[in-house]
């Protein structure tokens, strides 16, 4: 197993412990609520958005149980909008994480709720975290509340785009607000708690708006390439849509091109921080390969 893969299972098991304390038990009620929300968060996701927020944070030297808690509420709000964006009102999809969506398990109605309750348990995780000092806790809501309104708003723009042709400036508008605005304050929030310098946050935040753009460029990739068995949600569906995407604009080839080039820019970009940033560099290529 690489280093990242060691990283990440490791990492991993302890989000997941804390989400299991800072979620509500399934026995609890509204049983049917809470069993909802417990069935969309322990999907077996890869966790990827904690991961990036804990090896930011421990490379800049932050104790990892500073960066548990927030670590955690990332996961709720990234969930959270997996379960609203399957909605039939948004893309309808039946498939997520290899399993029923929220609201084909449940009901659509419990499938909202159980986003809603998400997200502001995220908000109190980071609130109640005694690991962090109140400086810290409202820097880090203020920007965890800009950057989940990015990704509504980014996700309304998606919807609106539909079945019409756009330029590319508003195909890149879209995924900087829907993807790239929470893996952004993944990598901040670690800077953050870690207590940062201001040049290197700015140097980290390219790295995050250039690792978003990457992730969103396979993305798209991965929804022409491969099999829903394999994805684990619903292949083609963007297609389906009729929703712009880099391979609509460019064609599969020079998407493949693209993503390597944005790939050089973001491990180029670590080379400004003195420290040993090669497990963010391996993030990167994860990214890089996954359509692979």
């Amino acid at each position: 197993m690489s280093e990242l893969g060691k990283f990440w299972s490791r990492v991993g098991h302890l989000v997941d412990c804390e989400l299991d304390r800072l979620l509500p038990q399934e026995n609890v009620e509204p049983v049917r609520l809470h069993a909802a929300v417990r069935w969309s968060v322990f999907a077996g996701g890869k966790r990827f958005r904690p991961a990036l927020l804990i090896a930011v944070g421990s490379i800049l030297g932050a104790e990892e149980k500073k960066l548990l808690r927030t670590a955690a509420a990332v996961e709720m709000i990234h969930t959270y909008s997996l379960i609203h964006d399957d909605l039939p009102a948004m893309d309808n999809d039946q498939i997520r994480r290899g399993r029923a969506t929220c609201h084909v398990k449940f009901d659509e109605a419990t499938a909202i709720l159980a986003g809603d309750l998400l997200q502001v348990l995220a908000f109190s995780a980071i609130a109640d975290d005694e690991n962090l000092n109140a400086d810290i806790k409202i820097k880090l809501i203020s920007e965890l509340s800009k950057a989940a309104s990015q990704m509504a708003r980014g996700q309304q723009l998606d919807l609106e785009s539909e079945k019409k042709k756009i330029s590319f400036a508003e195909l890149e508008e879209i995924h900087k607000n829907k993807t790239g605005a929470m893996i952004c304050f993944s990598v901040r929030a670690g800077a953050i708690i870690a207590g940062a310098s201001d040049k290197q946050m700015r140097t980290l935040t390219e790295f995050a708006s250039l690792l978003g753009l990457l992730f969103q460029i396979t993305d798209d990739l991965l929804d022409v390439t491969q099999s829903t068995e394999k994805l684990g949600k619903t292949a083609g569906k963007d297609l389906i849509a009729e929703k712009a995407t880099y391979p609509s604009f460019y064609g599969i080839e020079r998407t493949k091109q693209l993503a390597r080039e944005v790939y050089l820019n973001s491990i180029r970009t670590l080379e400004e921080i003195p420290k040993d940033t090669s497990l963010l560099k391996e993030f990167a290529e994860f990214i890089l390969s996954r359509d692979r």
